[in-house]
């Protein structure tokens, strides 16, 4: 799904992390992620294709339908209710702030309020056709009021407040109404920009001319504009397939926030994060309304081995083989139909009409090849304390990629496994696995992956809406570490993170420790193939929908879903009281519960989680910094709740002030831990120093990880479970 608005206005990371919608994408579990800006008008775009092709769109509104009616976990019955619903939310996911349409608007949309059921089961869209319609009116109409308002010095004098949250909020009556709300949110947008000049004026550091208020309220009207037009440019390349795209989602997440329709440049993206692996050159782009740029090279990757391309380079041209003379002009063009011209097959070429930062222009030639993304991959560090004994391994595992194709290049589960070798041969007394942010990934990989700690035996139940519950187990009776395992979680592990945390708790064979709970998914999707619903070759490619089919339990019968896990250590964490797992989707499946399976394992037992939670709660309460965490979760809940804005200037400058007092209490909060010790693997330096940008992520990652106050705290406790093991064992 997508969401269409978000205001322009002070970036607050804060306020970012607590405002985004979290969607999940799946192959068989989640991945998490903040969901980008997407824009909804109609304008014609030179890109693609966008006339309407009935025939089609009723084959893939059909095919959606009697997929969700045959598979789904529980389908639902297309009816008026029904259909209130899919309109109610679409209506949110295109129009949530209530910034473009009027209630005349949404009164020509009400009369299919009803008849929205009648329309996907017939295969019409004359709602959808209204709506693009409509929106396209808006959008230019807002466009002339936002250019006319900023036009002119704003009046900052007026005692007025901009709500920003639409839920609050009712459709504007008429144009004038909704005209007021631009103004106020051009004032907004504004009013942050001068107000931060100022404060760079009012710093001692500040050299240069201090400039009045006036000539600071000109310039940001200016940039406003320049960041509107640009959003509005955007807005006006979006083509039918994703809007169409928008209109399919708001159906099927009706059924579940999960189900959703892939076309087929959306299915190769998931894919392409899914896997961590693509064919293309193995550069990263970046683009700014009008110039697509590089950010990266991926090192190994054939960009990188050719060698001339590089961050800040422009891409003007693009051209398919070894000559310039069939070049496309991609400036002005989306990012992502620029990325779709680069990407292609191994062993083809790509040409590129370069800008250098310097002004020049070269013509590059680049064969294409597998490009593996290794950040994304599993990777270990070794951490110790000074003056004491004993050495920790650390896992960090970003998500349960996995590759599904014949190759099968990219595994989670053979990753970890060969970590673990890696960190014995290093002699370590104990493994942390830290699953932190991790939305989920393969199924396939988390029940092997759990099998690493185990002998064998169950580790997640899996059931469909007639069947009974399938077991699925590991049957390798080999255990590749048996020793103290800790296992960390957050609110944003989803899925497949929960199924691992929640097997090592019911075997008691790890300690969980994280934040108050996970994300609480419990769903498994699947895609289906949405050409196989049809033998209209005319109207192929369909693309393909990803659905809800199971659900699963742990092995205790209890479920995941909407629950999550709840870890044996509870550490501070931002966002302990800030509301952000599958609770807050729209129609969420149900929590449920089903019979437990018999299960046992004698790898390894705690000695004592009552003794292991007395200790860290007694260094938890007396560190000032978690103290501070705990705080700052207080001030973050209260940031949440607010939507309103005061846009006179001195009210508004008062109350920033206030907010920025606030926010200084924190700021450095984590600074390095100057006994925590943080090493790279002795066996993963030659790749690291291998290339200077792998080099300096490292050195990024271990500066973060010698300040991650969680992480220290949990290889406190994996110090306690290795003393009170000695203590169980001499008693022995």
């Amino acid at each position: 799904m997508l969401n269409f608005e978000r205001p322009f206005g002070k970036f607050d990371f804060d306020k970012f992390l607590l405002d985004m919608k979290i969607k999940t994408s799946f192959v068989f579990f989640s991945f998490l992620g903040i969901i980008g800006i997407a824009f909804f008008v109609s304008q014609f775009n030179p890109f693609h294709g966008d006339e309407p092709n009935p025939r089609k769109d009723a084959a893939l509104i059909q095919a959606i339908l009697q997929g969700m009616n045959r598979l789904h976990f529980k389908p639902k019955q297309i009816d008026d209710a029904f259909s209130k619903q899919v309109y109610q939310l679409y209506l949110k996911d295109i129009d949530s702030g209530k910034r473009f349409f009027t209630r005349s608007d949404i009164d020509q949309m009400k009369g299919f309020e009803k008849m929205l059921d009648d329309e996907a089961q017939n295969g019409t869209f004359k709602f959808f056709d209204l709506s693009v319609s409509l929106m396209d009116k808006a959008v230019a109409k807002t466009q002339g009021w936002y250019r006319e308002i900023l036009a002119q010095p704003l009046d900052f004098g007026k005692n007025e407040m901009l709500e920003t949250d639409g839920k609050k909020l009712e459709w504007a009556k008429n144009d004038e109404e909704l005209r007021a709300r631009w103004e106020k949110w051009m004032k907004y947008e504004v009013l942050y920009r001068i107000n931060d000049e100022l404060d760079k004026q009012e710093k001692p550091e500040f050299k240069g001319e201090k400039k009045s208020f006036e000539q600071i309220e000109k310039e940001q009207r200016e940039k406003v504009l320049d960041t509107y037009d640009k959003w509005f440019k955007r807005m006006q390349k979006t083509d039918r397939t994703r809007r169409l795209e928008i209109y399919l989602n708001a159906i099927t997440n009706v059924f579940d926030p999960h189900s959703g329709y892939f076309s087929p440049r959306e299915k190769e993206n998931f894919d392409i994060q899914m896997s961590g692996k693509l064919e293309g050159i193995g550069a990263r782009l970046q683009s700014d309304g009008e110039k697509t740029s590089v950010t990266e090279i991926v090192p190994g990757g054939p960009a990188w081995k050719q060698g001339d391309l590089q961050p800040k380079d422009v891409i003007m041209k693009v051209a398919q083989g070894d000559s310039d003379l069939e070049s496309l002009d991609v400036m002005g063009w989306d990012i992502d139909d620029v990325v779709s011209k680069i990407r292609g097959s191994k062993g083809t070429r790509v040409t590129l009409t370069i800008q250098k930062p310097d002004g020049s222009e070269k013509v590059i030639t680049i064969t294409r090849d597998v490009v593996i993304m290794e950040e994304g991959f599993a990777k270990s560090l070794i951490l110790s304390e000074t003056a004491k004994q004993g050495r920790v391994g650390y896992i960090y595992l970003p998500k349960f990629y996995a590759d599904f194709t014949p190759q099968g290049l990219t595994s989670c589960a053979a990753d970890v496994a060969d970590e673990i070798e890696k960190l014995k041969r290093e002699n370590v007394n104990g493994v942390i696995l830290d699953l932190r942010g991790n939305g989920g990934g393969s199924l396939r990989d988390v029940v092997q992956m759990s099998g690493l700690f185990i002998e064998e035996g169950p580790i997640v139940q899996v059931k469909n809406r007639t069947r009974r519950p399938e077991i699925m187990s590991d049957n390798d009776p080999r255990v590749q570490w048996g020793g103290p395992l800790v296992v960390m979680v957050n609110g944003f592990s989803a899925s497949a993170s929960e199924i691992l945390a929640a097997a090592m708790q019911d075997y008691g064979r790890a300690v969980i420790i994280g934040s108050t709970g996970t994300y609480g998914k419990g769903t498994v999707q699947r895609f289906l193939d949405l050409d196989n619903s049809t033998i209209d070759q005319s109207v192929k490619p369909l693309g393909e929908m990803k659905l809800t089919i199971q659900k699963f339990y742990r092995i205790t019968g209890k479920t995941t879903q909407l629950d999550g896990v709840t870890p044996d250590i509870v550490l501070p964490d931002f966002y302990n009281l800030v509301d952000l797992g599958e609770r807050e989707n729209d129609y969420p499946l149900e929590s449920t519960t089903i019979e437990p399976v018999p299960y046992n394992q004698g790898v390894y037992h705690i000695a004592d989680i009552g003794k292991l939670k007395a200790a860290s709660g007694a260094r938890v309460s007396a560190d000032q910094v978690f103290q501070k965490v705990n705080d700052n979760a207080v001030r973050l809940r209260k940031k949440k709740d607010q939507s309103q804005f005061p846009l006179q200037a001195e009210k508004y400058r008062q109350w920033n002030k206030r907010q920025d007092e606030e926010a200084k209490q924190f700021e450095n909060l984590f600074q390095p831990i100057e006994a925590f010790q943080v090493e790279n693997l002795a066996a993963d330096l030659p790749q690291i120093q291998s290339d200077t940008s792998r080099t300096a992520r490292n050195d990024s990652w271990l500066k973060d990880k010698k300040k991650d106050i969680q992480l220290y705290e949990a290889f406190h406790v994996m110090q306690d479970m290795i003393r009170l093991d000695a203590i169980a064992a001499g008693r022995q």
